[in-house]
């Protein structure tokens, strides 16, 4: 299934994305794509539903339908840094001996196309597509072996960060992560047995109809069960938590000269099975 959130701003409704392409509500049977909604049996009870049968929603997603974030009410936005070895090399940086767990706040959160803001003095703004996992299935101490059976499902994420912020402002790589606009995930989310194998995805990023990224999953250095039951080692995962796994390399701050973000691009990014973005990049 592609599970979606579509209307305005604060007021989406949860849905899902027919054959041919089409939102069918489904608020008759969940409130909203999030928590409980998101578990495994739950999931079960909406893909045996024939969407035909479900009421059709006005509008074309992504063209006249607004999409909002595919998971609402987020707990935890936890995301992995340089994990994508050639992603590593282009920063100069060592291959991490264990995965870089970073947060970016729930607040940063946006719409797969709603606009990205550039926060106020900001002058290194970038872009990094990847690969985010939905957790249904909460816990701790995750098994490896087990962890895929906590996914609900699959998403695009753009890692916007702000670099200065990130790297020399003093202090975590939070403080450059987690700006407003700066998480936007969707279009959908795809559930597990859409997606198969994680492991060889392309991925892709281009900032008006330049491709800067242009990888793959199969680059990664730890694999998504891995991460799963890594972090699952420092905190709780619950239903709706978010981890994004990084991104390969063609980010703005690799490029030579670095190119960042000004305002007035345009973002696409999209990665394969899991559907596209597309934001305006605005200054505050």
């Amino acid at each position: 299934m592609k599970l979606l959130r579509y209307g305005p701003k604060g007021q989406e409704r949860p849905g899902l994305l027919d054959a041919g392409g089409l939102v069918r509500d489904i608020s008759g049977v969940v409130d909203d794509l999030s928590g409980a909604a998101l578990l495994p049996e739950t999931l079960r009870r909406l893909g045996a539903i024939a969407p035909e049968t479900l009421p059709l929603v006005a509008g074309v997603p992504q063209r006249d339908l607004r999409l909002g974030p595919c998971v609402g009410h987020v707990g935890k936005f936890v995301a992995i840094g340089l994990n994508y070895a050639d992603h590593a090399a282009e920063a100069g940086m060592p291959v991490p001996a264990e995965p870089i767990i970073f947060n970016k706040w729930t607040s940063c959160i946006n719409g797969p196309d709603d606009d990205v803001i550039i926060p106020r003095g900001a002058r290194k703004t970038d872009w990094e597509v990847e690969l985010a996992v939905v957790i249904g299935q909460g816990g701790s101490y995750i098994d490896e072996a087990d962890a895929l059976s906590h996914v609900a499902g699959y998403c695009v994420a753009n890692d916007v960060s702000e670099r200065e912020y990130q790297i020399e402002r003093g202090g975590t790589w939070d403080k450059g992560k987690g700006c407003d606009t700066f998480g936007p995930i969707g279009p959908w989310l795809v559930t597990p047995d859409e997606v198969g194998d994680t492991g060889n995805l392309r991925m892709w990023l281009e900032v008006d109809g330049h491709r800067y990224q242009d990888g793959s999953t199969a680059t990664m250095i730890f694999r998504v069960p891995h991460l799963i039951s890594y972090v699952s080692r420092f905190m709780s995962l619950q239903p709706g938590d978010v981890i994004a796994t990084g991104t390969p390399p063609g980010v703005g701050m690799g490029q030579k000269p670095p190119v960042y973000l000004k305002g007035g691009e345009v973002m696409r990014l999209g990665i394969d099975g899991l559907g596209v973005q597309t934001q305006s990049v605005v200054v505050m």
